[in-house]
């Protein structure tokens, strides 16, 4: 589920704010984790993630440059970016795998969510999976703790 749809689902309105969308490179750890070779161009997306225009999250998607290089002019500050890929490169995402840890906000991160440095953040790495089996998109996200309720439905 997407930011956007996620926060609607909740009656919260959801807004994005692009503060990096840009092509990068020699990102070897967010490359493996893409499977992708060591010196791979990569699209590098950093949203801050508001709802009612209130900081909630910092997010920064890494997507293959070679598939996806379009995105660093797309209009995702209005739009999903699930959706973007979905409706103009034709990939349906299918599942994540997810890390969860807790972490506290440096400088940086406790200005852009408006907390004072040392907050507790929730941190998730996921690498989000196309019905294809291929790793699409690396996404690091923060987010504030004291907002996020994280919702686990385990089965036998």
């Amino acid at each position: 589920m997407s930011y956007t749809e996620h926060m609607s689902s909740r009656g919260l309105v959801p807004r994005s704010r692009v503060l990096v969308a840009k092509i990068i490179q020699d990102e070897q750890e967010v490359s493996a984790r893409l499977g992708l070779p060591a010196a791979s161009r990569l699209v590098k997306i950093a949203r801050l993630r508001l709802t009612d225009e209130e900081p909630f999250a910092l997010e920064t998607c890494y997507l293959p440059a070679s598939e996806f290089s379009g995105l660093v002019a797309a209009t995702l500050g209005r739009n999903s970016l699930f959706a973007a890929l979905e409706h103009d490169y034709g990939v349906e995402l299918a599942y994540a795998d997810e890390e969860i840890d807790a972490t506290a906000a440096d400088t940086h991160l406790a200005e852009m969510l408006a907390l004072p440095k040392g907050s507790a953040l929730l941190r998730i790495r996921q690498v989000i999976y196309s019905t294809k089996g291929k790793a699409t998109i690396y996404v690091v996200g923060n987010y504030r703790s004291e907002r996020h309720t994280l919702f686990i439905r385990r089965f036998r």
